[in-house]
């Protein structure tokens, strides 16, 4: 009796991780914008009707790539934050863990080149949505992670003396994003593996004033 209540909803949570799956793999190719429900629908075999039985909307299947994107970017980045070193010590030199910050958010545009799209394309528009708010708090999410190791960094008197640390996170995203777009325009986007390294350390410069090594 239980197993026959709960299958419902096993086929919907099945149903709902293709279509989000889908829409990343479509999103990667061409413009989010472009991608219709019956292309969806056919790239996890239901019908277009079908669709909405498991999304009440369109909008509500980015909605739900962007909660996955959360989800997952986040937990990779807390991740790298926290990894420890090889002598199994955990890192106390929070310089070592924002670079591998910056390199895990590379590895997850590349593995993962529809996020991009679908983000850049949702803040195009002049008026705010549910997907903009989603994306505030992802950005949010992220601003808060990094500002922490900045402090730390700061506190270790391992940052320029001064260093606005609210700039410092806001100039860590923008050189991702700026790498992203670069790699978006030139089609490369595994070139991003080998270019994250120098951007980082111009970066690193940037708010200690001396090399990174």
């Amino acid at each position: 009796m239980e197993t026959l209540t709960k299958r419902p909803k096993l086929a919907t949570e099945v149903r709902q991780a293709g279509l989000v799956d889908a829409a990343l793999a479509m999103a990667a190719e061409r413009s989010p914008a472009d991608i219709t429900t019956a292309e969806l629908a056919q790239a996890v075999g239901i019908t277009q009707g079908a669709v909405f039985r498991h999304f009440s909307s369109k909008e509500s299947i980015w909605l739900a790539v962007i909660d996955w994107t959360t989800s997952i970017l986040m937990a990779r980045l807390q991740a790298a934050a926290t990894t420890k070193t090889t002598e199994t010590k955990a890192r106390s030199d929070p310089l070592s863990a924002l670079q591998s910050v910056f390199m895990a958010h590379v590895d997850f545009v590349i593995e993962y080149p529809g996020v991009p799209r679908i983000i850049f394309q949702e803040l195009q528009h002049a008026q705010d949505s549910a997907l903009k708010a989603s994306v505030r708090t992802l950005m949010q999410s992220y601003r808060l992670l990094l500002t922490g190791l900045l402090q730390d960094a700061k506190k270790q008197k391992l940052l320029a003396e001064d260093t606005d640390i609210s700039s410092a996170a806001v100039l860590f995203m923008g050189s991702v994003q700026g790498l992203v777009m670069q790699s978006m325009l030139s089609g490369q986007v595994q070139a991003m593996a080998t270019q994250a390294q120098g951007v980082f350390a111009i970066y690193l410069r940037g708010i200690t004033c001396k090399e990174f090594s």
